[in-house]
Formats: C-alpha cells, structure tokens, sequence
C-alpha cells in the first residue's frame, strides 16, 4: 500500500466514523473549498492543502513521500524524538519498518488541532444543548487551546523523523472517532442501568482489559457502582476536554452520567458541583481502541506488518 492510500483510507475511515455524519462533513469542505477560492494568492501560498478534502487538521502525514511503499508499519500512541530514535535503532538491526505511525498529533497536524473541537458542538447538540449554547461556550476554549499549541514547538519530533528518514504519519480526530463510535453503540445497545453495569461493559473490551492489568483500569471517579444511570454522554472525541462551563447545561438536559477518557480536575470538580456521575475509561485503552478499529479498516486484507510500542497494543477484530 502507498503512504498516500495509506493516509487517504485513514481520513475516509475517520469521515464514515464521524459523528457529524458524511452530509454535514461534505458541507464543510464545500466552504472550506469557497474560502479557499476567495484568498488572495499570497494567502493561498500558506493555506494547508489538506483541509480541501479532510475535516481532521490533526491527521497528517508528517514527513516522507506520498508514492513510499508500506509493508510496514510501528504505531505508538506518542511518537516523538525519542521514539524515533528507537525506530532508527531497530532498523540498523534489520527490523524492517516502513513508517512510524503516531495517535497523538505532531508537526503540523498539532498546529491547528484545536480546530478539530468544532466536532463537539455536534456532539452536545446531540444531548439536548442547542447550537447557539455549544458553540458560544466552546469558542472561548478553543481559542484558550489555540493560544497554548500556538506556543509549541511543533516540528520537533518532526525533525527527527527528516533527519533519520523514516516516514511519519499521525491519525488522531479519525481514530478517536472510532473509539467514540464503539463505546456509543455498546451503552446504546446494552443500556446500562447503573455505573456498576456500565463499568462492567468496558471491562469487556480487551484494550480496557489491558490497561487494568497495568493497573490504568476504567474508574468511577463520581458516584459509586451502584448509582442509576439513564442518560450517558461519551466524551472520547473532539481533540480534547471542551468547556468546563456545558456540564451545566448537559445536567439540565438530564445527562446523569459522563465517560470521559479522562478528565482534568477542574472539569471533575464541575461534574461534582452539576451532580453528574464519571467513569474515567482510560485515556490511553481509549486511544488503543480507536487505533485499533481505524487499523483494521485501513489494512483490510493487506498484509502490512504491525509492531508496537509506546503504549500501543495491536487488537484486531473481525468485524469494525
């Protein structure tokens, strides 16, 4: 497979995993097709390409040429300098790696990554916020995330992949997507009535089952095992915690319940305040999952070898 097709299948996969749906994702590259067409040619000389045929500016391939071959492949939740160097390290052993594939975005994809937080508008809608609310309050936490990665030095690890010739790649919106999908459907489908019976449902996921052995277990971090549930919200995608300020509006929705991947401490302390119930699943079983889901849907039937490292564990299923 070709580092392009690679990269291609990996946003087509993201797009049929979105919860925005293919219409509203194909109404947003149309504008993004129109704003593009009305820069200037100055303007147009910096505008990111990719944005013309992919919703997901953290999903990018980071350095190497399209046309490269891929038999191979080391994926890694975060693949920075120094797992880079491992990758040239395992190569100089005769370890044949075409490309090092990371979760967590890096380079460029990390530059505009808070864009990719417009996706949870669509998302709190879903759970009763009207739109108006969702992005009023988002707007002032995307720009806080857009100020704290404008001061990053993106392009570090980046370098190192340039340096030591490895292609690099990052698939971060599409397969957080995939984890989003996944976990959706198992509460829709086996409607958990407590958080005993909801923490149970993760326990049965191999990925979560992995992490609890490494003792990073799916947790209640509100309520306890035996406290009801009827309405749950998953918050596995959209780039990162959106506004502290929507677990208000979310409980007045009647969301009782929240399963975040993970959760920082001022979002806990307002999940606490709005009487909201958190299972934290596991923020890096989480990206396992979703890793893995988009992985199966990329290969297919291909026979691309798969090593892993940096947090990731490779499980394929049948059926995605």
């Amino acid at each position: 497979m070709k580092l392009k097709d690679f990269y291609q299948k990996a946003v087509k996969a993201g797009i049929e995993a979105d919860l925005r749906g293919k219409k509203a994702i194909d109404e947003l590259l149309s504008k993004r097709k129109k704003d593009y067409e009305a820069l200037s040619d100055k303007e147009k000389k910096y505008f990111d390409s990719d944005l013309l045929t992919s919703p997901f500016d953290d999903t990018r391939i980071l350095n190497g040429e399209g046309d490269s071959d891929i038999t191979s492949l080391i994926a890694g939740i975060d693949v920075e300098a120094p797992e880079l160097v491992a990758i040239d390290n395992l190569r100089k052993r005769g370890i044949k790696i075409d490309l090092a594939l990371a979760h967590h975005p890096e380079g460029r994809a990390y530059g505009h990554f808070h864009n990719v937080m417009d996706l949870q508008v669509d998302a709190f809608f879903s759970k009763g916020i009207s739109i108006a609310t969702a992005e009023n309050l988002l707007f002032s936490r995307k720009e806080e995330v857009a100020r704290r990665v404008h001061a990053a030095n993106h392009e570090r690890s980046v370098d190192i992949a340039r340096l030591l010739g490895i292609d690099f790649m990052c698939i971060h919106t599409p397969a957080d997507n995939h984890a989003y999908e996944y976990v959706n459907d198992l509460i829709n489908k086996e409607k958990p009535k407590t958080l005993g019976e909801a923490l149970d449902l993760l326990y049965g996921i191999e990925e979560y089952q992995y992490a609890a052995k490494n003792n990073n277990a799916p947790t209640i971090t509100i309520g306890s095992k035996s406290a009801r549930v009827s309405k749950i919200a998953i918050e596995f995608t959209g780039g990162t915690e959106g506004p502290v300020g929507i677990y208000e509006k979310l409980s007045a929705s009647g969301i009782d319940t929240i399963i975040a991947m993970h959760q920082s401490e001022e979002h806990h302390k307002k999940c606490k305040e709005c009487n909201i119930n958190v299972i934290v699943a596991s923020h890096i079983a989480s990206d396992n999952l979703g890793v893995n889901r988009i992985l199966d849907k990329i290969i297919g039937s291909e026979k691309i070898k798969v090593y892993e490292f940096s947090g990731f564990k490779r499980v394929s299923r049948k059926k995605v």
